[in-house]
């Protein structure tokens, strides 16, 4: 930007000094070298005193921090605050840190317990202490998340994995990432990195285990519907016993109604219904499809013969 502001400042001047170099339609070499090293000492002093003021200042956004480094003195222990900022120029250089909530991924992979081996992704959401960023600038540097956080990840990851069977990692997921929180918190804090929160993304196992937990389900399957069939046919069966001793109560109480005076009663009944069917004629013959029921009429009236 500079340059370009130099070389339009020179091309103005020397056009305004056509008439001294350009004579007759051709340039005057002499005349031409003089008033170009004219411009020049007119257009340097400028840019100097431009390159002054630019770089005399430095913006540091919001939410950010900027770490001072001068050539002559080191990282200047108090780091700059939001907005403008005035600096040594050409001695002093500023290194802006997010101090915002930031997140990182990355993949570990580790062995259970059971030697299976687990992949998983973990997510951090973390942010560089703001008082402190002169301190990561010196003892660690802009790159801290491939220094400090990736190698803690792995290693939380493979420690709290091995005290876990895959299928645990699985059924205990928020012990097994609270232990990994805890891990990670350690070993960033004395980097002055504040761990807010930790996401287990995902979990993958080998296709051997995967394979051995779907035949685990399907075996669990078939178990509950095996007891499941057992206790329909126990139910069915105590249900037909129920019903045969209910019979056979049913049957019981009818034999002990059956008595000697029921059955005269019923007999009596049937000669009565018989009477009062009767047309007054005696049958012709006894062959028949209808013959005449015999009817005992002394026992009607109560003297036998």
């Amino acid at each position: 930007m500079l340059v370009l502001l130099a070389l339009l400042i020179m091309a103005g001047l020397m056009t305004l000094w056509m008439k001294h170099w350009w004579l007759n339609k051709k340039i005057v070499i002499e005349q031409f070298l003089k008033y170009m090293a004219k411009a020049v000492a007119i257009v340097l002093p400028l840019l100097i005193l431009e390159g002054l003021v630019w770089s005399s200042f430095v913006i540091v956004p919001a939410a950010g921090r900027g770490v001072v480094f001068n050539k002559f003195n080191g990282i200047k222990p108090i780091a700059l605050g939001e907005g403008f900022n005035f600096i040594l120029p050409w001695v002093e250089e500023v290194t802006v840190y997010d101090t915002r909530l930031q997140k990182v991924e990355f993949d570990a992979t580790a062995a259970s317990k059971d030697l299976q081996s687990v992949s998983t992704k973990v997510a951090l959401n973390f942010r560089p202490h703001a008082t402190k960023v002169a301190d990561i600038h010196r003892n660690v540097g802009v790159d801290y998340a491939e220094k400090i956080i990736h190698p803690a990840v792995q290693e939380a990851v493979k420690a709290t994995t091995a005290r876990y069977t895959a299928e645990e990692l699985i059924t205990r997921r928020e012990e097994v990432k609270k232990q990994i929180h805890e891990l990670l918190k350690s070993q960033m804090a004395p980097a002055d990195l504040d761990l807010t929160e930790t996401y287990l993304t995902d979990f993958q196992f080998s296709q051997d285990f995967a394979h051995a937990v779907e035949a685990k389900q399907i075996a669990e399957q078939e178990a509950f519907k095996a007891k499941r069939d057992l206790d329909r046919i126990r139910i069915e069966a105590e249900q037909k016993v129920a019903t045969a001793q209910a019979e056979a109560r049913a049957l019981a109480l009818q034999r002990e109604a059956i008595t000697s005076n029921l059955i005269e009663l019923r007999r009596i009944e049937a000669q009565r219904f018989a009477i009062e069917k009767w047309d007054g004629h005696l049958p012709q013959t006894m062959m028949g499809n209808n013959p005449m029921p015999m009817i005992d009429f002394s026992q009607m009236n109560g003297k036998g013969k």
